[in-house]
């Protein structure tokens, strides 16, 4: 799916589960905003990491670019919220500072989609060739136990973050091995404080946002600090225990 001028800034929060949630989209209409994750920067930084390690057995980088809208923090509204703005710029170019929201508008044949297929290929192809198998991993073995587990672990109806979902996959090894893949490999651990680390953030002091309200905070275009009501805007909920719809994919 080519890229539009859609999804131009988003209202994200810092769950409890310290991890970032999308609460409102410029673009809602073509996406399920139920529980939808967004990967922050430190998180990116990692999924970017362990793509490297498949690049000797063909791995190409763009596709895990081209599979993610970037958005740079635009105005922090306490340590738990945040109004990030869209940027064309590469994940692969940046300097660690870029959110990742998958492109899942199609879930299926989406580039998010080819992205998770593509990653599960090259890091089954890794694994036969490191580890000493009695018979060769297939992607579809592989596929249905991380789909197993994945099921396991949201059996309390919440949705598994996309972070969760693609390190499930860029780190699994069957039950029995171990994979050394150097000392730079631990998973970060999102702090809402990280907010204060990212460059050009305008501090907004006003009081706190109300979920059930409207989410926008005006016209980029603006300057910083005036905000305009959006009148024609529909009253969005906040269901934050609701889960995703839609399947786990298949591998």
């Amino acid at each position: 799916m080519s890229s539009s001028p859609e999804s131009e800034w988003a209202i994200i929060h810092f769950g409890d589960d310290h991890n970032w949630w999308v609460e409102d989209l410029s673009d809602p209409l073509h996406w399920d905003l139920d529980r939808l994750g967004i990967i922050d920067p430190h998180q990116m930084a990692h999924v970017i990491d362990l793509c490297d390690s498949l690049r000797d057995y063909g791995f190409d980088p763009d596709v895990m670019d081209t599979a993610f809208f970037k958005f740079r923090i635009d105005e922090v509204k306490d340590d738990r919220w945040a109004r990030i703005v869209r940027v064309r710029d590469s994940l692969l170019d940046a300097e660690n500072d870029l959110f990742a929201l998958p492109d899942v508008r199609d879930e299926e044949k989406g580039p998010y989609a080819d992205f998770i297929e593509y990653a599960t290929l090259f890091h089954v192809k890794m694994l036969n060739d490191i580890l000493e198998f009695e018979s060769n991993l297939t992607t579809e073995n592989v596929g249905r136990e991380i789909g197993e587990r994945t099921v396991n672990e949201s059996v309390d109806g919440r949705a598994v973050h996309f972070f969760h979902q693609i390190t499930s996959i860029l780190e699994y090894v069957p039950e029995g091995y171990e994979l050394d893949l150097g000392d730079d490999t631990e998973i970060p651990k999102p702090n809402r404080e990280d907010l204060t680390d990212l460059p050009d953030v305008d501090m907004v002091e006003d009081e706190k946002i109300e979920e059930d309200e409207t989410m926008r905070w005006g016209d980029e275009d603006k300057e910083a600090g005036e905000y305009e009501e959006e009148d024609d805007q529909a009253e969005q909920e906040s269901e934050v225990e609701k889960p995703r719809r839609g399947r786990p994919r298949k591998i």
